[in-house]
This record gives C-alpha cells, structure tokens and sequence, in this order.
C-alpha cells in the first residue's frame, strides 16, 4: 500500500511539472515583432533602469509572450528578457495574399509595392498604429481607397492600410509633392509644393514625461504630464494637416527615458526633434513661454518656433535660451525644448489647460518649423 501511495504521488508531481514548464510551441502562440531600431537594449525588467542582458539589432525578429507598460516580454538566452515596445513592428505574413493576387496585378483593384520596408498601418494616415510591414513586389487587393491611402487585403485576412504613394498606383500629384527640384520634370499638371507645406519632412515630437514621472506638479496638482499629453496630440494633428510625417515618442501614460527618447529620433531620418514641456518656478509671479536649444547650430529653429509662438498664445514672451539638456544633446536631427508656460502661474495654468490655447500652440508650432524649412 506504502508502495502504491508513493507511485501515485510520483506520477502527480511529473503531472505538475509538465504543466507548470512551457512548452516549445507556446511560441507559436504569441505576436512576432521586427525590431526596427538600428540597436535595441534587451533587459532583465520592464524598466528602462533594467539591467542591459543583451542586445538586438534592426531586423531581429522577436516572439512576445506578454506585454507590460509597454514593455514586450520574450526569451533571451534561455532567461526572461524585455524589450521596449515602440522599437518593434508587428509581423505580418503577407506572403499568402501576394502569390494570391500575382495573377491580378494588371487589374485597377490590386496594387504593387514599390518601395521596401513600408508599413502597413490600421487607419488611412500616419498617426495609426503600424500593424506590419511590406517589401517591394508584394502585391495587394484594394479594399478601398481613402485620400492617398489604400486599404488592402492581408494574407491572413485581416485589413491594412498602405499610402499609395509607396505603391504603382501613385498619383502624377503624389509624386509631385515628393521634394524634387530637378529641371526636367515635365509634368505640368503636377502641382507645386507650397512653401506652407511640411510634406517629405520627417518630425519627431516627444512628448516630456509620463508614467512613474509626472514632471512638474503645478497648482492644484496638476501634472505636467497630463497637460503635454493633450497638448502634443493637437501638434501632431496640426504637423500632419500640413504635410508632415510625425513620429511621437509616447502615445499614452507610460515612461520612456531620455535616452530611449533620442533613440527613437536617431533611428529615423529626422528633419526636426520639437519636445514638449511646461514649467515650473517656486515664485508664484514667473510666467511665459520659453524655447530652449542645446547646439548653437539650432538656434535658427529655436528662433522661429519661439517667433510663431510670441506671435500667436498670449502668454509673455520669454525669448530663446541654450541650455545642455540631455535629450537635446543626445538627438541628432536639429532639435528644441519647448516651455510653453508655468503650471506654478495661475494665470499661465488657467491659460495653458484651455483647448484654445493648445491649438494655438500648434498652430504656432507648424508655422514655425514652415518658417524654418521654407524661409
């Protein structure tokens, strides 16, 4: 009986033990990603202070098992690993729907890609989520089209939405409004760019703070956070209303590190970094709206974002300043701080929490970075 007690516990704890072991094909279960930074920390937490256990380049693929914060975790030498999640792009097996529609490439309803590396997004714009990716050659059904966008049929049969300038339907007046100043374009139909245009250049807005860091508190707790958050979705609106594509660093209340931020900038052809702040003063009487520069070569962008802006918000003019802030200096591309006013002011506070004045402020912005680029 003794023996026969011990068999069936033995049996129990091999039971337990295979539950409680993942299995090889768990993998199969979760979303794969492709990194799309030039160099991706791999670390032991979901936490940008994690300690680095690796480290992933543009290109490597990476099974996630769950998400956190906005952090994806997966396996990395045998031990739990995570990698932040805005450095990855969903994988989507297009190779189904592209041998699928070979044989109607010459039909008005499919289209070819023509450019490599082009993102397939969940809405018709850049401010979508990217949900894929696509490569010169794959070729699509059209489900519709909206604007420049085409929405198409995935080889898993899910839809996505690709700009169609990226593709062998682009328009006479979609290729125009690539920047090109050669003399022998010899479509006259096409129209001209617009010096009020942002179209071809590439901004990165970030955003300041967000998650375990609430920047400023200002009266009445008000968190800096909250206030650049509202305030960099109506920029990135105005951004892209003119043209532009625009790159956020955070999308949501989560924290991504200075460093992290200037990765994100870096890894693109960025024309311009703009990062998003309100201030703070322990006198209760500072007030104003101040843009900061880190190299003395930006000071021009400085100049005429901080111009747009003494032009348009009511809030005093502070002027220009140079300082050394690590996400200035750790950025590439020309790049600015803005301070767009002091949440320890009531007046400034009372002014900056209004939509009015946010869209001012994006207004000014774009007229700014116009300015810029165009003058």
């Amino acid at each position: 009986m003794r023996y026969l007690r011990q068999l069936f516990i033995g049996i129990g704890f091999l039971i337990m033990g295979s539950l409680l072991v993942p299995g090889l094909t768990h993998a199969n279960e979760g979303q794969s990603y492709e990194v799309y930074s030039s160099v991706l920390n791999v670390r032991s937490e979901p936490a940008s202070d994690g300690e680095i256990i690796g480290v992933l380049s543009k290109g490597n693929n990476v099974m996630a098992f769950q998400e956190k914060h906005g952090w994806v975790q997966t396996y990395y030498g045998g031990n739990v690993a995570w990698v932040a999640k805005h450095h990855l792009i969903p994988i989507t097996n297009t190779s189904q729907g592209s041998s699928a529609n070979t044989q109607s490439v010459t039909t008005s309803d499919s289209i070819t890609v023509t450019a490599n590396s082009v993102r397939l997004r969940s809405g018709p714009g850049t401010n979508y989520n990217v949900i894929g990716s696509s490569s010169a050659g794959d070729t699509y059904n059209v489900v519709e089209t909206n604007g420049d966008w085409h929405q198409i049929k995935l080889g898993n049969g899910q839809a996505g939405w690709i700009a169609a300038w990226l593709t062998n339907t682009s328009s006479n007046s979609e290729q125009a409004s690539e920047p090109n100043n050669t003399s022998n374009n010899t479509n006259n139909n096409a129209p001209e760019v617009t010096s009020d245009s942002l179209e071809g250049y590439n901004i990165v807005l970030d955003p300041g703070h967000g998650g375990k860091d609430p920047g400023a508190v200002g009266l009445n707790g008000i968190y800096e956070k909250d206030l650049v958050s509202d305030t960099a979705v109506k920029v990135a609106e105005q951004l892209r209303n003119a043209g532009a594509t625009v790159i956020v660093t955070r999308n949501g209340d989560y924290f991504v590190s200075l460093d992290e931020r200037a990765d994100i900038s870096n890894s693109y052809q960025t024309d311009a970094f703009v990062s998003l702040h309100y201030d703070s003063f322990p006198t209760i009487g500072v007030n104003g709206v101040t843009t900061y520069f880190g190299n003395g070569s930006d000071r021009g962008l400085a100049q005429n974002i901080q111009s747009a802006l003494a032009s348009t918000v009511s809030l005093d003019n502070r002027g220009i300043m140079q300082r050394n802030f690590s996400v200035l200096r750790g950025t590439t591309a020309p790049s600015v701080l803005i301070e767009l006013g002091f949440i320890t002011n009531p007046n400034d506070l009372a002014t900056v929490q209004t939509a009015a004045y946010q869209n001012q402020v994006a207004t000014a912005i774009t007229d700014g970075l116009v300015d810029y680029f165009h003058r």
